[in-house]
């Protein structure tokens, strides 16, 4: 089987435009650095050695995005990561206390709202687009998503 890699400055570019966004989406769901960025090392290998042909950008964004949520589950189901929720220094990534408490709910949710939350509030995604990139229903999009602001909801007013 011969793979096809990217040439250096498509790699390069594909780094600048995806590393950002890849990194926040990673931290959201696995909580620390290390994990954060050893899930965007494994998203851009898969980039490199085993994307499939895309369309157009937005194809490859979401491909990129739902293979590293994917990494994020997987490594979220290790059984030593089920015990303990590593939240470290949450506010170097944040504007302010507020910011870094709303982030904090967000992360204590289970993986299908925080997913769907994410996606929606800090990557500017639609209901279509997450659905798409979850491989889910446009109305499951739409409960997560509810589901998700009433638990934020919840627990936002139980600590004031």
């Amino acid at each position: 089987m011969q793979t096809e890699t990217l040439p250096n400055g498509d790699f390069s570019r594909k780094y600048i435009q995806y590393g950002g966004m890849l990194f926040k989406i990673s931290m959201v769901h696995l909580g620390n650095r290390s994990d954060a960025e050893e899930a965007v090392q494994e998203a851009f290998i898969k980039l490199v050695y085993k994307a499939p042909a895309f369309g157009d950008p937005e194809h490859e964004k979401a491909w990129v995005i739902r293979v590293l949520i994917n990494i994020c589950k997987n490594m979220t189901g290790y059984l030593w990561r089920r015990r303990v929720i590593h939240i470290e220094r949450i506010e170097t990534y944040c504007d302010s206390a507020t910011d870094a408490e709303l982030l904090e709910s967000v992360l204590r949710l289970p993986f299908k709202y925080k997913a769907a939350i994410h996606l929606f509030y800090y990557e500017d995604y639609s209901v279509k687009q997450i659905a798409e990139a979850l491989r889910i229903s446009e109305s499951a999009v739409k409960m997560r998503l509810r589901r998700g602001r009433e638990m934020l909801k919840m627990e936002l007013e139980d600590g004031r």
